[in-house]
């Protein structure tokens, strides 16, 4: 290593530490019996960077070395601290710190430029996690243990089962793929989950308005069917919930752009002025019915359920699969009025599903001309179940906070659907 690459690992190496160190000082405050500040850090940082200097011409025992000194040091601290908060954040922080500087000054990683990045992404997430103290334990404090069993499925599901699938075709058409049946699971399931996080997070209590738009990214069909259920059971609540199915409708839009621009995204242009019309009408009418009623007083939660259960995502599987054989089937034998056909059924159950069917299919050479209009169609008719679903289920002041916003974004999406095809072309 160059002079000039050892001071620009130093300097790295000095600014993470720096960062982390900040953060503990800005967390501890003024307790002395908290170990570690703005000083302390980036001179773990720099033992780092020493130790990986010495390496190449004392060997590797200088790395252990320096490695232990600095764990005594930390356990030292340790036994000198008092209280009945006693935690190892900041211990494990310096050890991670001091690994950012043996990494920084160890250019058989990777090259300079890359590894520092790797360096400085490090620093940050450490940053991030320290500073997030107390966000996290307020969301680990709501999660159940359903949440965790199912989420340990569906980890299993996803890092052990999924890599053992067989990835080739079987069917006569050649469409059914386990290992990509298996991959669209999980990312459907992984955008659901992310606003399931989100959800807990903020927590419903804060309003029907924030509970859709974060139920849009778990199942808007689901919070249709559940705020329709509190409006019928007290009437006040009518028109803050049709606030929040709007809002959840809204939300699906820059889901399913968003799933289907991962599996193809060429068929992002085609889609974008349709969905994003919708979008924006449905947002527009959500937010101008939310000023109307934010007199009210919201005094209903949203119950979410956590996306990740097995049996949810092994139904998902068989959808995903069933419809991506009549898709193919109705294309095959009766050309693209098949393939609308088979997605405006899909779209009265659910969008994902249609959607990463005829996404794969796309991106797959068949279906050039279809699979956005289809998408679209899918798109629709969903959204036209819901307001179907609010008005039989909700009552009618529920059918009438809902049934226009619906239908004036599902006639101006169609509208713009022809603006996605000369995009296109």
């Amino acid at each position: 290593m160059t002079p000039a690459e050892a001071l620009s690992a130093l300097a790295v190496a000095v600014a993470a530490g720096g960062l982390i160190g900040a953060e503990r000082e800005q967390a501890h405050g003024s307790r002395a019996s908290d170990f570690g500040g703005v000083r302390t850090f980036p001179l773990l940082a720099i033992v780092g960077v020493i130790a990986g200097l010495l390496r190449p011409a004392l060997g590797a025992w200088i790395v252990g070395a320096l490695a232990l000194a600095v764990i005594v040091a930390l356990a030292v601290a340790q036994a000198r601290a008092h209280g009945d908060d006693i935690g190892v954040s900041s211990e494990l922080a310096a050890i991670v710190t001091f690994g950012l500087g043996v990494m920084s000054a160890t250019p058989e990683l990777m090259p300079g430029s890359s590894r520092y990045l790797v360096v400085a992404a490090v620093a940050a997430v450490t940053m991030a996690l320290l500073a997030l103290k107390r966000p996290l334990h307020g969301f680990i404090a709501k999660v159940s243990s359903d949440d965790v069993y199912a989420t340990a499925k569906f980890v299993v599901l996803a890092l052990v089962v999924l890599p053992l699938l067989p990835n080739r075709a079987y069917g006569p058409f050649a469409v059914l793929n386990p290992r990509k049946i298996g991959l669209m699971i999980v990312l459907v399931a992984g955008v659901s989950f992310a606003g399931y996080v989100a959800a807990r997070l903020v927590g419903s209590r804060r309003g029907l308005l924030v509970a859709g738009l974060l139920g849009g990214l778990v199942s808007s069909t689901a919070l249709t069917v559940a705020l329709a259920g509190r409006a019928k059971e007290d009437a006040r609540l009518a028109p803050l919930s049709a606030v929040g199915i709007l809002a959840g409708c809204a939300t699906m839009f820059p889901r399913v752009l968003l799933v289907a621009a991962v599996v193809d995204p060429a068929l992002l242009a085609a889609l974008a002025p349709s969905f994003g019309v919708m979008a924006v009408v449905a947002y527009a009418v959500a937010f101008r019915a939310y000023a109307q009623s934010s007199r009210e007083k919201e005094h209903a939660e949203v119950a979410f359920h956590n996306p990740f259960e097995l049996r949810q995502a092994l139904q998902f599987g068989v959808l995903y699969a069933g419809i991506l054989f009549v898709a193919r089937a109705a294309q095959h034998y009766a050309g693209a009025a098949g393939v609308y056909v088979s997605a405006g059924f899909a779209g009265l159950a659910d969008v994902d599903a249609i959607t990463l069917s005829l996404a794969e299919l796309h991106r797959s050479g068949a279906l050039a001309d279809v699979a956005a209009p289809a998408i679209t169609l899918a798109a629709l008719v969903n959204t036209l179940t819901k307001a179907v679903i609010a008005r039989a289920l909700g009552g009618q002041a529920l059918g009438r906070g809902v049934l226009p916003g619906l239908l004036l974004s599902v006639l101006l999406g169609a509208l713009a659907l022809p603006v996605g095809a000369l995009l296109v072309h």
